[in-house]
């Protein structure tokens, strides 16, 4: 299974689209100054938008956890998976080595909307005529979601897999560069190197 964010995914392949087209349009009509500049700035602008919505991801896999962040990609196999906290980011730790995914990111707005929905009044019916009381079960969910977000979520099915899955894995967390990440970031600089040479 693939955490990410769907909006960021979605408007970041749009983007690429709109870029496609754009760039068809520069090598047709388009004079070589001025296309290297735009080509350069929708280079740029790409470059950014694969980083921030395209490449993050969390992806659970049979033995292990993949965790994509823009330069560097994170696999910890169930049987070294410590400890799986919720903060700023969800943070992963095995052994010595400690992860922060970049999605899915907790956001303060996303937590705050959750109590707010937790405090408000329960009403059921169209017209309710009498304060609704809760049953006891009702009452603990409502507590134990309080505060909860997406992010919180994903760790609770992180914890769970890690522990079901734990003596299904083996190996070591590993830690490796993503090569496609650097070649993204060498074509972009020298897109821009060209298009400043241009000028």
């Amino acid at each position: 299974m693939t955490f990410r964010s769907k909006t960021a995914w979605f408007f970041g392949w749009a983007w690429l689209v709109f870029v496609a087209i754009n760039t068809v349009d520069l090598i047709v009509r388009g004079t070589l100054p001025s296309a290297l500049v735009v080509g350069a700035f929708l280079g740029l602008v790409t470059w950014m938008t694969y980083f921030l919505a395209l490449r993050p991801a969390t992806i659970t896999e049979q033995g292990g956890l993949r965790v994509r962040n823009p330069f560097r990609t994170a696999y910890l196999p169930w049987s070294a998976i410590d400890e799986v906290s919720v903060t700023g980011a969800i943070t992963i730790t095995a052994g010595e080595l400690t992860v922060r995914c970049w999605t899915p990111m907790p956001t303060a707005r996303e937590r705050a909307k959750s109590l707010r929905q937790q405090d408000r009044q329960v009403k059921r019916g169209r017209y309710p005529t009498s304060e609704v009381t809760l049953s006891k079960g009702e009452q603990a969910a409502r507590e134990a979601m309080a505060g909860r977000t997406h992010a919180d979520w994903v760790a609770d099915q992180i914890r769970e897999a890690a522990t079901v899955r734990k003596r299904q894995s083996t190996g070591e967390p590993t830690v490796t560069w993503a090569i496609d990440s650097i070649a993204a970031t060498v074509a972009m600089v020298a897109l821009a190197v060209a298009a400043i040479l241009a000028l």
